[in-house]
């Protein structure tokens, strides 16, 4: 008999919302790493909100060699024991099937599983498959899927399925995993997930613009100069070196994180709050920004490598010494790229973007970059350095916003100054250890797409990024590694908008 909370347990007030529906939670990658980091602990943190049902069941699928009690413990190893009630609701609800996803014997194994966890737990034949794997697994288990019958919604049943990033190594691959998705699913079933969109600040974008009457009307190019978008790591490539040495920064983060971030920051105010009024409003900015032809490329982007270098006094190797890499890789650690977008709103005004591993700090944010007065009154004043105004999105590791205006310092002569005026979530609202995928995986049970990727979004951000690795392909990198690790990358970075009489916001400790 499956354990139940306490009745009289408490869901966190920032959780408060409906409990879904039931369902079994199908985790292909059950033993890898972001089942162990970041899934199973989304799951429990949503046991502690009450938003799962009783009739809820989790079914992990790999090729590891574990039963029903030895995939429990494993799941134990990994989460908090001070909750012992949550923890046992969760254990009781917990099942495992050994297989290779290659083979179909496995899928007809876990569809009778799941019959009998049907008639068991009651769950109503509704089915959440997460893609825990790697991209060479995505299309396969789906065919395989559809083939067992799994994939099927009838009666009222949904079949629902959760892709991770990657989708695709280019635009031609986008296009052909889509069909082959496409094939078994109708776009409705499929979830395309970018955990950057579970960040409260990134869903707070939409908030702090539309609901606001004080920042909308000024959201254009008549007052924004340009836009920032940095997403910084301080991590090199870890155990990911194999997988990361073929794909690299471009296509690991542009396509799905730094694309997201751009979109919801210019799109249109949508008619509603749905899934498809609101990513319609996103995919028309991704289908409005300027082609790069070639010698686009070779001005606007800017790749870098790490070398060797201190990070929080401690020195790191440089990524071609990682396990798994090339010795003499020519893959990029660094992108920077200079974005434009064709509409209304936003002709004239530039976005860049940085991304990349082993930089100065774990940092990502979204500067806004007002203009400048039309007339300096107080350009004579002592400390007046040109200021203007910045409005700064920050992500990670706090989430927040801030705006920096100029005041007059106190005192008997003018002087004036910058300041800051800032709000953290952390401080306002109270600290909770969340993932980032509670929001997303509750979504995705209660059937809101909202922050998903649809199919024409996901092939429109690859549109933008396949020429610069045409031109990347045809020329090879002169000089790798060509920034040290702890700096925030190559110098060309700055030359990038330097060129434009501009500069990256200095980020501060």
């Amino acid at each position: 008999m499956p354990a139940t909370l306490p009745a009289n347990s408490e869901a966190p007030a920032e959780f408060a919302g409906k409990v879904a529906g039931p369902c079994v939670f199908v985790l292909f990658g059950a033993s890898g790493d972001l089942t162990k980091r970041k899934l199973i602990p989304a799951l429990f943190n949503l046991v502690k909100a009450k938003l799962l049902p009783d009739t809820f069941a989790v079914v992990g699928v790999s090729v590891d060699d574990l039963d029903v009690e030895g995939f429990r413990k494993q799941v134990s190893e990994f989460l908090p024991t001070n909750d012992s009630a949550a923890l046992d609701w969760l254990r009781s609800r917990l099942f495992y099937e050994r297989g290779d996803f290659g083979d179909p014997n496995t899928f007809a194994k876990l569809r009778d599983r799941l019959a009998d966890i049907d008639a068991e737990a009651h769950t109503e034949g509704n089915y959440l498959f997460y893609m825990a794997t790697a991209p060479k697994f995505f299309a396969s288990i789906v065919q395989q899927l559809g083939r067992a019958g799994l994939s099927t919604q009838d009666n009222g049943r949904w079949r629902r399925i959760v892709i991770e990033k990657p989708f695709g190594t280019d635009l031609e691959s986008a296009r052909a995993l889509n069909r082959n998705i496409k094939s078994v699913l109708q776009e409705n079933q499929i979830y395309r997930i970018d955990h950057y969109l579970g960040k409260e600040t990134v869903q707070n974008i939409m908030v702090f613009r539309f609901d606001n009457a004080i920042f909308e009307p000024i959201w254009n190019r008549r007052y924004i100069d340009h836009v920032q978008i940095t997403n910084a790591e301080t991590v090199g490539v870890e155990r990911r070196g194999a997988y990361f040495d073929s794909a690299g920064t471009l296509r690991d983060m542009v396509p799905n994180h730094v694309m997201q971030l751009l979109s919801l920051t210019a799109m249109e105010s949508p008619v509603s709050f749905s899934a498809d009024a609101v990513r319609n409003e996103q995919a028309k900015v991704l289908h409005s920004l300027q082609p790069l032809n070639s010698e686009d490329v070779l001005e606007n982007s800017v790749r870098g490598q790490y070398g060797d270098g201190i990070i929080c006094d401690e020195r790191v190797p440089r990524y071609r010494s990682e396990p798994g890499v090339n010795p003499e890789s020519r893959t990029e650690t660094f992108v920077a790229l200079k974005l434009n977008i064709d509409n209304w709103r936003w002709a004239g005004v530039p976005f860049y973007f940085r991304t990349g591993k082993r930089l100065a700090q774990r940092h990502t944010e979204i500067a806004i970059q007002f203009k400048r007065m039309p007339f300096e009154l107080f350009r004579n004043a002592p400390f007046h350095k040109g200021h203007t105004n910045t409005l700064v999105i920050q992500i990670q590791p706090v989430e927040g916003i801030s705006l920096s205006f100029g005041a007059k310092i106190p005192g008997p002569v003018l002087r004036v100054g910058s300041v800051d005026m800032s709000f953290e979530y952390s401080k306002y609202f109270g600290a909770d250890a969340y993932t980032g995928y509670e929001v997303l995986l509750y979504d995705c049970m209660i059937g809101d797409a909202t922050l998903f990727q649809r199919a024409d979004m996901v092939e429109a951000g690859w549109t933008v990024i396949d020429p610069v690795l045409d031109v990347w392909k045809a020329l090879p990198p002169r000089k790798f590694p060509n920034y040290a690790s702890g700096t925030w990358g190559p110098v060309e970075s700055d030359h990038l908008l330097e060129a434009d009489n501009r500069q990256w916001r200095k980020i501060e400790p």
